[in-house]
């Protein structure tokens, strides 16, 4: 299968066809104009959320990562201007992610596949863990993913947990959420709890009402995601947290991922295991 047929389609990839592509490879196809969700996409390599702000904004953000670890944890911060980044040293953060929003006075303005027209020289990116990258650790302990089998994007809900405010930097966390059955539960526990670069272990087990969700069929941002019956909702901190500052907070320009389009990254993702 070449990689144009792999391709083909759209976002509704095989799931062998994700898998089997390098991180430089995924990053070429998304330069080319590919998008969709990159749950599956160049296993074992590191994804990470996207926000860039303007200079007189990025201390701000940098604070209200520092403060809000869980769904903020930091991976790289660039210069001004600069679109590269150690973590991939021949990627460009303009182009190189499937998706991106653009954002005005906190108002989503566009859903470009590259940034090259909306990028400025006063832009400090953030780099910031993100859950996919703790799937393949769940898969080798058995724990299934149903958002990955039914070929869907995670599940993603603004909570009730109001965020520690930063500056001008403020908002509610935002949760992805994975059914886990029962017999599984430690094991997502154990295993995600190892990568805290990444989110680390769960926020919330159960009742999403604890979260003050109110339908799990009817997700902020991703697609809902199908339960078997003795299924228990388990919620992790989420990456799409700094774009809910970016609505709550309303700074004149930003530029972010789309929710579950990441940025892969050449890093390992045993790099950020603990232990």
């Amino acid at each position: 299968m070449s990689a144009e047929t792999a391709y083909a389609g759209g976002t509704g990839r095989p799931r062998d066809a994700r898998a089997s592509l390098g991180p430089q490879e995924a990053r070429a196809a998304f330069r080319a104009g590919r998008s969709g969700p990159t749950t599956g996409w160049a296993p074992g390599h590191t994804q990470a959320n996207l926000v860039s702000v303007p200079a007189d904004w990025a201390y701000d953000m940098l604070l209200f990562c520092q403060r809000n670890p869980k769904p903020c944890p930091v991976l790289d911060v660039t210069d001004a201007g600069s679109w590269t980044t150690p973590l991939a040293p021949d990627a460009d953060l303009r182009t190189d992610l499937p998706r991106y929003h653009v954002w005005a006075d906190g108002e989503l303005v566009d859903e470009p596949t590259d940034v090259l027209a909306h990028w400025r020289d006063d832009l400090v990116s953030f780099l910031i863990g993100c859950s996919f990258t703790f799937e393949w650790a769940l898969s080798a302990a058995g724990v299934p993913l149903r958002h990955v089998d039914q070929g869907r994007n995670v599940a993603m809900y603004v909570t009730d947990r109001r965020c520690r405010d930063a500056g001008r930097l403020r908002g509610p966390m935002v949760v992805s959420m994975r059914p886990v059955p029962p017999g599984d539960l430690a094991a997502a526990i154990r295993e995600t709890s190892l990568l805290p670069a990444v989110h680390g272990a769960p926020v919330h087990c159960g009742d999403p009402a604890g979260l003050g969700i109110a339908d799990l069929a009817d997700p902020d941002f991703g697609d809902p995601v199908t339960a078997e019956p003795d299924d228990i909702p388990v919620f992790w901190a989420c990456g799409v947290t700094p774009q809910a500052a970016v609505m709550a907070s309303r700074p004149p320009f930003a530029i972010t991922h789309a929710p579950g389009q990441m940025f892969i990254t050449d890093a390992r993702d045993e790099q950020y295991r603990v232990a």
